[in-house]
């Protein structure tokens, strides 16, 4: 098959100059595209969204299809942020009509597609000296708004293009046989030098963590309103037609994942890798722009997982060693939730906890208790804008092999969640009059039956937790008269 051309997106605070050795490296290794176009977008300005400049994308792009200067179908490769820009783009220029979106293959290197722990870092005094000092001291606000962990963006375009939540009204799809084909490649090794390694985390690439550039995510509404367990969970639908392929690699930071040859100094890292394992990104970057059918593509899906569980297996988790050694826990696999607690008016609550327990009120489980909060559990962000969203990050590798064998084999090894809210004022409880919290536990990971659970490794879940609002017997009464 002819190459086709070829659009190169930066991501946040970046610009197209970063990206001149992936075109290099896309011209020495055989991929003669016909041209090679490299997008620049503000980033570091206070009044740019996201939105933004996904439409200046549309209009940019419909121009230069008006004039022949892209052909009517081409190829897009996005870094981080540039993720978001082109999911905008697609999901409002082709809303309902995707497939006739030019764009074919959408090669994500370590989008931020569901945000990243950083832009909280972005917006603050730190972020405007680092970022901001030539620029008026502007780093994006409005765009790092958009990146926060579980921002009202992220709900919100996710669910236009990835998952269908009950009440959704539209049934559009934007990825499939006939519509656009995503891949998403990310790294798992954090930053060497001093300086980044501040801003390191287990699981991600020193920006980017592996379960929010993955596209596969999971939606689902808990309804503590409901009579029981099994009624209180609404999975959402998924619109992909397809799982998306992930190809985790070892090897690769938030940068070195932009230079499959690491031809710029900055891009070295200074990490252990063989010859394979620095070739590797080059090499599923052809793929994923060469592949040629939807077979060919659902193909690619189960060979770039059997890659990601490979860098996984690289923390013998199974063997229990990883669970305390430090230079190991790069390579656990993680997930995320996204929770936003509402009542049943579907008004926000900004003041509530979440409590992740086995399920079983015995002091025989303290220990597992103790674990989940130590170890599995590693890190809960309140979105700046709105309370009532949540990000918690799970290491998934501490919860198979440190929490489960933990449990007496007696019971079912479960990670059960609860929720429980601060009363909004003196007229009004939640879940009761009387003030006491709400007793129904969820269950959601389970150790043995796979069917069953729905927390995945590498995911994003969006949760949207309902909970009773109960006024006091005082805010309405009947008086008789006479």
């Amino acid at each position: 098959m002819m190459p086709q051309q070829v659009l190169i997106i930066h991501g946040w605070s970046d610009t197209s100059a970063s990206f001149h050795p992936l075109a290099d490296f896309l011209e020495d290794n055989g991929y003669q595209a016909r041209e090679m176009w490299l997008g620049d977008y503000i980033s570091l300005d206070d009044d740019v969204r996201v939105a933004d400049v996904g439409r200046s994308m549309g209009e940019v792009i419909d121009a230069m299809l008006g004039t022949g200067e892209l052909e009517p179908s081409f190829d897009v490769i996005v870094h981080s942020t540039g993720g978001l820009v082109a999911r905008e783009w697609l999901t409002t220029h082709y809303r309902g009509k995707a497939e006739t979106c030019p764009m074919k293959r959408l090669v994500m290197l370590a989008p931020a597609n569901f945000g990243s722990k950083l832009a909280a870092t972005g917006k603050s005094f730190l972020g405007r000296l680092a970022k901001g000092y030539n620029n008026g001291f502007q780093t994006g606000q409005a765009m790092l708004n958009d990146l926060e962990l579980s921002s009202p963006y992220q709900w919100e375009l996710a669910q236009r293009d990835l998952l269908k939540a009950p009440d959704a009204a539209d049934t559009n799809h934007y990825y499939g046989a006939d519509r656009v084909w995503p891949f998403v490649i990310v790294g798992t090794h954090p930053y060497n030098s001093l300086f980044r390694q501040l801003i390191n985390e287990n699981g991600a690439d020193g920006t980017v963590r592996v379960c929010a550039a993955n596209m596969n995510a999971r939606g689902a509404t808990i309804n503590f309103n409901a009579d029981s367990p099994d009624q209180a969970v609404t999975v959402w639908e998924s619109r992909l037609e397809a799982e998306v392929p992930l190809a985790v690699l070892p090897t690769r930071t938030h940068g070195s994942i932009t230079d499959p040859d690491r031809a710029v100094a900055d891009n070295q890292d200074g990490i252990p890798e063989s010859e394979a394992e620095k070739a590797r990104l080059g090499q599923l970057v052809l793929q994923a722009l060469s592949c040629g059918s939807f077979t060919a593509y659902q193909k690619i899906q189960a060979e770039w997982d059997a890659l990601s569980e490979a860098t996984a297996a690289l923390a013998r988790a199974d063997q229990g060693s990883a669970l305390t050694d430090k230079s190991l826990q790069i390579y656990h696999q993680y997930m995320q939730a996204n929770c936003y607690v509402v009542d049943d008016f579907g008004k926000p609550v900004p003041d509530y906890f979440l409590e992740f327990s086995p399920g079983v009120k015995d002091p025989a489980y303290d220990e597992a208790n103790l674990y989940i909060h130590a170890h599995v559990i590693e890190d809960v962000k309140i979105n700046s804008q709105n309370a009532a969203l949540r990000n918690i990050y799970f290491d998934r590798s501490d919860l198979m092999y440190g929490y489960y064998p933990l449990l007496s084999q007696d019971a079912d090894p479960v990670l059960m969640m609860s929720v429980s809210a601060a009363s909004p004022g003196p007229n009004i409880d939640y879940f009761t009059r009387d003030g006491r919290l709400g007793s129904m536990e969820i269950p959601l990971h389970f150790q043995g039956e796979l069917t069953k659970r729905w927390l995945r490794r590498n995911a994003t879940h969006f949760l949207q937790i309902v909970i009773p609002r109960v006024p006091k017997e005082n805010v309405f009464k009947l008086t008789r008269v006479g």
